[in-house]
């Protein structure tokens, strides 16, 4: 069966992925067709989302979704939350997401990396003057979305 192997690959990419991120201090590797060397700097390391819940991820066909959002100055998004896992790397602008359970909020600015809330209502508005564009990751049960709006 392809999934177990390729189950085991994806553990095995997320676990030399996660020691690198581990690292505190940039590191560099020799490529190996030119000598030249290639930086990695570690970004981000954490075992828990933005709301301090442990990160859990679906127990079966898991599919993984990237896309970018593009929300224009002033723009605020509806309340929504996610079943699911979810990772946004802030490209551009400023990003304030609100906690609709508790008021409370966080800022994040380009460079940022943001592990979701997990199954919690929020709601992100473009807070600053330029547009926010965010790189963002989703690991779903396959054909499932992550984002459910409140009514």
């Amino acid at each position: 069966m392809l999934w177990p192997k390729f189950r085991n690959a994806l553990l095995a990419t997320v676990a030399v992925m996660a020691a690198t991120l581990a690292s505190s201090v940039s590191s560099a590797l020799d490529a190996s067709n030119t000598g030249d060397k290639v930086v990695v700097t570690p970004l981000a390391s954490t075992t828990t989302t933005a709301a301090g819940q442990a990160i859990t991820l679906p127990q079966k066909n898991v599919q993984v979704l990237v896309s970018t959002f593009d929300i224009p100055p002033g723009a605020t998004l509806p309340v929504h939350k996610h079943p699911s896992a979810r990772y946004a790397y802030v490209l551009e602008g400023q990003l304030q997401v609100t906690n609709a359970e508790t008021g409370k909020s966080s800022s994040y600015k380009k460079g940022d990396f943001i592990v979701e809330m997990i199954d919690v209502w929020h709601q992100g508005a473009n807070v600053g003057a330029e547009p926010v564009r965010l790189l963002v990751i989703d690991q779903v049960e396959q054909g499932a979305s992550n984002t459910v709006l409140k009514q």
